[in-house]
C-alpha cells in the first residue's frame, strides 16, 4: 500500500490482513504516516520503497493511488490495484496540467492493460471521469467509531485541505456567500489561511465532530462528488449536512440536511440549525442511518476484496501471455 489518503487507507483495517505501507514519497506534506489524520491501521508496518525492492518480498496485491505509485512499483512482481480518488478534470485544474483529460485517460487505460493492473474508483462520478466504471467501491464510515453527538456548539464545521488550490472544485465562492459572518469552523491543512489548522489527531477530530451543530460540503458537480470522506464521517458522527444541490449528494433535503444552490436560502437553513439544536440532532440521526445503510464497512470490505481478486486475476492472465 502506497501512503496516500490516510483516511481511506485506515478503512483497510476492516480486512484484518497485514500490510506494508510505503512512506517517504515525493510530494507529500510529511515523510511518514500522518498521525494527525488517522492512527496507523492494526497489522500495518511502515516501509520505504527501496526496502521493498531489496527484500524481494511476495505480496498478494500492491495498492497504488496515482500514476507515480504505479511507476514506482514497476520492479515489484505482484498484482496491482489502482485506486481512483479524484476526477481527471479536477486533478488537471488543480495541478495546472497541460495534458488534456482525454489524452491522460487514454494513456492510463493503455498502461493498465500493459502491466495487467486493475482499477477501481471510490465513486461512479470519478470512475466515469477516468473511463473506469467497471469497479466502484464507495467510501465507508461506521457510526460506532464516533462519540455520541452533543451538538453543544452552535457552530457549523467544514473539513478540507488546500482550500485555496481547490477553490473552484469546492465552490469556495459559494461557500463564502452562504456562510460569511456565521460561526463555521474550518479544519484542515491550509497554510495560506491563518488560524485554520488540522485536528491534532483522530481522537481530537472525533471530539470536534461531536460538538459542532452541522457540517458543510460544497462541490462543483463536474469536478467532485456531492460528498467526500469527511462528509460521510460527519454524517456517521450525527451531523446534518448543508451543501449545494449536487446529483451525487447522499443528503435528503429537509431530512438529513439542507441542499440549495441559492446561498441566501442555504444561509437561512444554517441559521435554523444554529437556533434549533433538537432539529439538528433529529436530522443528524437521519444522516447516521443514511451512512449505515449505504456506506457500511461490510459493503466496503466486500468491494475491496472483489477488487483485489480482480487485480490478481488480471495479473495471472498477463503472466500467462
Amino acid at each position: 500500500m502506497f501512503d496516500c489518503h490516510e483516511a481511506w487507507v485506515y478503512q483497510l483495517r476492516w480486512l484484518g490482513h497485514p500490510m506494508d505501507v510505503v512512506v517517504g514519497l515525493k510530494g507529500r506534506h510529511t515523510e511518514g504516516w500522518d498521525e494527525a489524520m488517522r492512527p496507523l491501521p492494526p497489522h500495518a508496518r511502515l516501509v520505504r520503497i527501496d526496502q521493498l525492492r531489496a527484500a524481494n518480498q511476495s505480496y498478494d496485491c500492491i495498492i497504488a493511488h496515482n500514476l507515480t505509485d504505479l511507476l514506482d512499483s514497476k520492479s515489484l512482481a505482484a498484482p496491482r490495484l489502482f485506486v481512483v480518488h479524484g476526477t481527471l478534470e479536477g486533478i488537471a485544474l488543480e495541478q495546472g496540467s497541460v495534458t488534456s483529460p482525454a489524452e491522460l485517460r487514454h494513456a492510463v487505460a493503455e498502461y493498465l492493460e500493459l502491466i495487467g493492473a486493475h482499477a477501481m474508483a471510490v465513486s461512479r462520478l470519478k470512475g466515469r471521469s477516468w473511463g473506469l466504471e467497471d469497479d466502484i467501491v464507495p467510501l465507508a464510515a461506521d457510526p460506532a467509531d464516533y462519540l455520541p453527538h452533543r451538538g453543544d456548539l452552535a457552530c457549523g464545521l467544514r473539513i478540507a485541505n488546500d482550500i485555496r488550490r481547490k477553490a473552484r472544485t469546492l465552490l469556495w465562492d459559494f461557500h463564502q456567500a452562504a456562510f460569511a459572518g456565521l460561526p463555521v469552523t474550518l479544519v484542515g491543512r491550509n497554510d495560506e489561511m491563518p488560524g485554520v489548522e488540522p485536528a491534532q489527531d483522530w481522537a481530537s477530530l472525533k471530539q470536534i465532530l461531536s460538538r459542532h451543530r452541522f457540517f458543510v460540503h460544497t462541490a462543483d458537480p463536474h469536478l467532485e462528488d456531492g460528498y467526500n470522506m469527511a462528509t460521510l464521517e460527519a454524517m456517521a458522527a450525527g451531523l446534518p449536512v448543508l451543501g449545494n444541490r449536487h446529483p451525487t449528494s447522499p443528503v435528503v433535503h429537509g431530512a438529513s440536511g439542507f441542499l440549495s444552490d441559492d446561498p441566501s436560502e442555504l444561509r437561512a437553513c444554517a441559521l435554523r440549525l444554529l437556533d434549533d439544536a433538537e432539529l439538528a440532532a433529529r436530522m443528524g440521526r437521519a444522516a447516521q442511518k443514511t451512512v449505515a445503510d449505504n456506506f457500511s464497512p461490510e459493503q466496503f470490505q466486500a468491494g475491496i476484496r472483489r477488487a483485489i481478486e480482480s487485480a490478481r486475476r488480471k495479473w495471472r492472465a498477463r503472466r500467462q501471455t
